[in-house]
């Protein structure tokens, strides 16, 4: 078959719209520049916290609404031992992003953080968070190489040119807008390529069902015809199984770095949530195009289509089936179509997934860790290098699978297992927790879901679980819900070791680093609570009105002198770091009167030259 020039200039027009779009978004990111009065990192990792809401329900569902997502539901459905029981991609998106509006976004809002490794430092500190850090960058890497793993099957499949070229342009135009504008060009992009999505797929929907090689699908729902019914079936025994996948991707998805880089770069709380609801209706909606060709692909006589037999299941291409379905069971036209909708939902996920890792990268392995003193310009060169890595190494690992939905799974599996115990912790149970819990539950995690095993990657099933079945190549097939059931034991975990710190602390057989008096280690016991602006407001009133107005000004407080005469001012009125009424005959008078300044009590003050 030679290479379908056609088909590549279609592509190559698709990306010169996705690269201009991010152009023109990279121009107004510079221009956002100007008008914010935060830092510059992170107008380009949190969009100055303003973006429209339009726009922030987009780039919200686009990330989701990846290659992984698209490519996976099809296969799962024409997967003659799975079935469309077993597409649970849908449903965990939709409680993911319910989960998250209900319970994440006002905690992670309320600090005004920019990573979701900022809470983790200011709780723990950095090392603890250097090292939490590793499974959120592997999760992060192994879905930039799943996604972009989707697209170069797709593009080879339909176009036929080399994967690796495929996945190569892909990689070097996402990191390319990327790069120019930060989050203002994934989320600007991230609004054409959903477009793409849905036109593209629901204008392939009709001609896919007319296919005249295909049998009712209907029927072949419930009736085996040329396969196993593409309903699938769910036995008791799975049934374990099935709930650890849906939590999976329920819950797994809040620990993503993509996830609190949407929510924070919205202007409200309230849009925020919105954002997030609306994800929940819009993911579903988009996986039903993919639904309905893994139900017609399983009801199709692959011998009366160009494909010939053996089927593509037979072949070993079960995971490229959306592709190869769109390239024999419609117009050439079409297919175009389908195709540069496919290359939409890669983009849209990949670029998101770029920022996401070097954001963190820069901002909390970078600037607090290595070099505290790094400039803004450092940052930002630090994310811009972290980008073009992590879009290599994902490069290199979409050429080594033939499976999306396993790249897809076992990303997920890495962050639920290892990251929700601590996300769960910090935000929810931080008044109970450690970093000694903390690093405990980390190993932890580590050591059970190495014993549990993977041998889809060549990782062997050593500990034996309940419900195990041995296959007839020797492996277990798990039906325990291990995931969920690491998940939990590594939070309990978290939780025990935390508490028999402190009571080592209390029996001073155990210090803290910053502190060696227990009662101030605040490495053992909690930060205080996470509050509103309003309710910290509120509580640092009380605790001004409950001091007297003092007889003197303390000579540590922050006061300069700016001219030799008597000027009043009042207490916390001067920059830190100003010089203070230093002249051998001052000094500072009270006037014994309190006022109001910002909404607290303060004693007004002069200095008498």
């Amino acid at each position: 078959m030679a290479v379908n020039w056609l088909g590549l200039l279609s592509i190559g027009v698709f990306y010169m719209i996705v690269l201009g779009t991010g152009i023109w978004a990279s121009r107004k990111s510079k221009h956002e520049e100007k008008k914010c009065t935060g830092k510059r990192s992170e107008v380009a990792m949190v969009g100055g916290r303003n973006l429209n809401i339009w726009v922030s329900i987009f780039t919200m569902t686009a990330t989701w609404v990846g290659g992984g997502y698209i490519l996976g539901n099809a296969e799962v459905v024409y997967d003659p031992t799975k079935g469309l029981v077993w597409a649970i991609g849908p449903i965990g998106y939709t409680m993911n992003m319910i989960l998250g509006g209900l319970f994440f976004v006002k905690p992670v809002r309320s600090k005004n953080y920019v990573t979701l490794m900022d809470p983790f430092q200011e709780k723990y500190g950095n090392t603890v968070a250097a090292v939490l850090f590793i499974p959120a960058l592997l999760g992060d890497i192994l879905w930039i190489g799943c996604i972009l793993g989707a697209l170069g099957g797709t593009v080879s499949v339909v176009i036929d040119i080399s994967p690796a070229l495929a996945v190569g342009v892909s990689a070097a135009v996402a990191i390319l807008y990327t790069l120019m504008g930060g989050l203002y060009s994934v989320a600007y992009t991230d609004v054409i390529q959903l477009g793409f999505v849905f036109v593209g797929l629901w204008f392939c929907v009709p001609f896919i069902l007319t296919s005249p090689s295909s049998a009712n699908f209907t029927l072949t729902a419930v009736t085996k015809l040329h396969q196993e019914p593409w309903l699938g079936k769910l036995e008791l025994e799975d049934a374990g199984r099935w709930i650890d996948d849906i939590l999976l991707l329920a819950i797994s998805g809040i620990c993503y770095q993509v996830f609190y880089q949407r929510v924070l770069s919205c202007a409200s709380d309230t849009q925020a949530k919105i954002t997030c609801y609306a994800g929940a209706v819009l993911c579903p909606v988009l996986a039903i195009p993919s639904l309905i060709t893994g139900a017609v692909a399983a009801s199709i006589n692959w011998n009366q289509t160009t494909y010939g037999s053996p089927s593509p299941y037979e072949q070993g291409q079960a995971g490229m089936i959306l592709p190869i379905a769109l390239q024999h069971l419609c117009p050439f036209y079409v297919s175009l179509f389908g195709m540069g909708a496919l290359a939409a939902a890669v983009m849209s996920s990949v670029d998101s997934a770029l920022l996401s890792a070097s954001s963190q990268m820069g901002r909390n392995i970078f600037k607090n860790i290595i070099y505290k003193q790094a400039s803004e310009t450092a940052v930002l060169m630090v994310v811009k290098v972290s980008v073009v890595l992590c879009g290599l190494m994902g490069a290199g690992l979409a050429l080594t699978t033939r499976s999306v939905y396993l790249l897809w799974i076992v990303g997920a599996d890495l962050v639920y297992s290892m990251l929700t115990p601590q996300v769960t912790c910090t935000f929810f149970l931080s008044r109970w927790v450690n970093k000694y819990g903390a690093c405990s539950g980390f190993v932890l995690a580590i050591a059970l879901r190495a014993l549990v095993g993977e041998p889809a990657i060549g990782l062997p099933d050593v500990l034996p679980l309940p419900w195990d079945k041995i296959m007839e190549d020797g492996h277990r097939h798990r039906l325990f819900p291990f995931r969920t059931a690491i998940m939990l034991i590594t939070t309990g975990a978290i939780l025990l070791v935390s508490h028999f710190a402190v009571w080592l602390s209390e029996k001073r057989l155990v210090k803290g680093k910053r502190d060696p008096d227990p009662k101030k280690d605040t490495y053992m016991h909690y930060m205080a609570p996470v509050l509103t602006d309003v309710e910290e407001s509120e509580r640092l009133k009380k605790e001004h009105a409950a001091r007297p107005c003092e007889t003197s000004c303390g000579a540590s407080t922050p006061r300069r002198r700016e001219k030799p005469s008597h000027t009043l001012y009042t207490d916390s009125s001067f920059p830190l770091g100003a010089s203070a009424c230093v002249s051998p005959n001052a000094g500072w008078k009270s006037f014994h009167k309190c006022g109001i300044y910002s909404a607290f009590p303060l004693c007004v003050c002069e200095c008498v030259i």
